[in-house]
């Protein structure tokens, strides 16, 4: 038998050598030949239509049982609680089998005998998922339809800096939400964003856009570019004339601009890098230790509390004393000009050292000498006039004469109480008698 094999590959090369060199080129090959008509395939079918599976197409049901299982947050409890009868009716038309663990925190889907589509089971898990993540029950359960999928993006690890994740995070969702209401209308997708995750349920198409718009919008690319761009789109592809041709000069370029950011009104002064740590500073007990505080008593350590508290209570009386006393010290005079000299000298010196009140004092006295020099009969006024502005006697002149106001004043008030006293005799003696 061996034999016979070389035989025919001998031959059947043989043969092909012999046409290569009789026609002196290799036979060209049909393209296409394997390609025949098929008895199903005709112009009107729809190749991207899903059909869908029925009870009929797998009568046996499933040999093995799946399920899968995942957790919920503590806040989601009280609403799946609410709305879990509707869920389990929905899965139980599909022949799934769901159960609520409130003490575990966890949703658990798995197939039973009823079961027929394959494929449902991993329907189920994604909406187990979507409820997890805080979407609806009512439009978590559109994706057990065949045309409806989902995607979680997270986002979470995207963005380092909390503060930017969060302004990126709010600008996705726009003011009022009307960003992701735009979103929603050009992709056709449900979108959620919740914490650090972002759910959208759709076709494939949609959702590949939503997750390519979200994550540049994370990489701080606004999607107020995407919904230009998408609007765009849209408005070409209702135009037949423009199906097949390249869009790309209708969409709008945006380019990067180098925006030099404002300085930092702090600009804090980097320090020398030491690969050493910082010296531990010394805790409490350590400096009550050094102190000696930490081996006293309760009350030896309320003793010295309270005269602490006692010292600080005295300075703060002394102050307050010294600010009242304050207010009655007299102010500084002017210092008195010295040198011989008249009278004339004297009104000089008080003029430089700007004296005022040396000099209002200085014309009261001359006024009060020529009085008491009309009543004494006007003899030696001069001279008495020339020793009060003697330099350096208008401070002595001044005293002087407060003094005298002094004594009047001290007199009269002697004779006022001798003359009270004898009245009050008077109407004693009368009394009396």
């Amino acid at each position: 038998m061996a034999r016979d094999e070389e035989e025919a590959v001998q031959a059947a090369e043989e043969q092909h050598a012999g046409q290569e060199g009789a026609e002196g080129e290799r036979p060209p090959r049909k393209k296409g030949k394997h390609k025949k008509d098929k008895p199903w395939d005709h112009e009107g079918i729809d190749h991207w239509k899903i059909e869908p599976f029925k009870k009929e197409d797998n009568p046996t049901g499933l040999l093995e049982e799946s399920s899968f299982a995942t957790l919920f947050p503590k806040y989601r409890e009280k609403y799946l609680r609410e709305v879990w009868p509707a869920v389990t009716k929905a899965l139980k038309e599909h022949g799934i089998a769901c159960e609520l663990n409130l003490v575990e925190g966890s949703m658990t889907v798995k197939t039973t005998r009823k079961t027929y589509d394959p494929y449902i089971i991993m329907k189920a898990r994604d909406m187990i998922k979507l409820l997890a993540r805080s979407v609806p029950a009512p439009q978590a359960l559109k994706i057990l339809e065949d045309e409806v999928q989902c995607d979680v993006i997270k986002v979470g690890g995207l963005v380092r800096n909390k503060e930017k994740f969060v302004k990126r995070r709010q600008r996705l969702i726009g003011p009022n939400g009307a960003t992701l209401k735009a979103l929603e209308l050009l992709t056709g997708c449900y979108i959620l964003v919740q914490g650090q995750t972002v759910s959208a349920m759709g076709d494939f198409k949609g959702l590949k856009q939503v997750r390519r718009i979200v994550e540049d919008c994370m990489n701080n690319f606004h999607p107020i570019y995407h919904i230009k761009t998408l609007m765009i789109k849209r408005e070409l592809a209702k135009d037949p004339t423009l199906a097949e041709e390249n869009w790309e000069r209708f969409l709008p370029n945006f380019k990067k601009k180098n925006v030099q950011r404002k300085k930092p009104k702090k600009v804090r002064e980097k320090k020398d890098y030491t690969p050493f740590p910082p010296p531990q500073q010394p805790s409490k007990e350590d400096l009550m230790l050094e102190s000696g505080e930490y081996f006293l008593s309760a009350e030896q350590k309320a003793a010295r509390q309270a005269a602490a508290q006692a010292a600080k209570q005295a300075a703060r009386v002394e102050e307050r004393q010294r600010q009242r006393e304050a207010a009655f010290q007299a102010p500084a005079e002017a210092p008195a000009s010295g040198g011989g000299g008249g009278g004339a000298q004297a009104g000089r010196g008080a003029q430089q050292a700007g004296g005022e009140t040396a000099a209002s004092l200085a014309e009261g006295l001359k006024k009060k000498l020529k009085g008491g020099n009309k009543e004494g009969g006007g003899g030696g006024g001069g001279g008495d006039v020339s020793m009060f502005l003697a330099p350096g006697s208008a401070a002595a002149a001044a005293a002087a004469a407060g003094d005298k106001k002094k004594e009047k004043k001290e007199k009269r008030k002697a004779d006022a109480e001798d003359g009270g006293k004898e009245k009050k005799k008077k109407k004693k003696d009368q009394g009396a008698a």
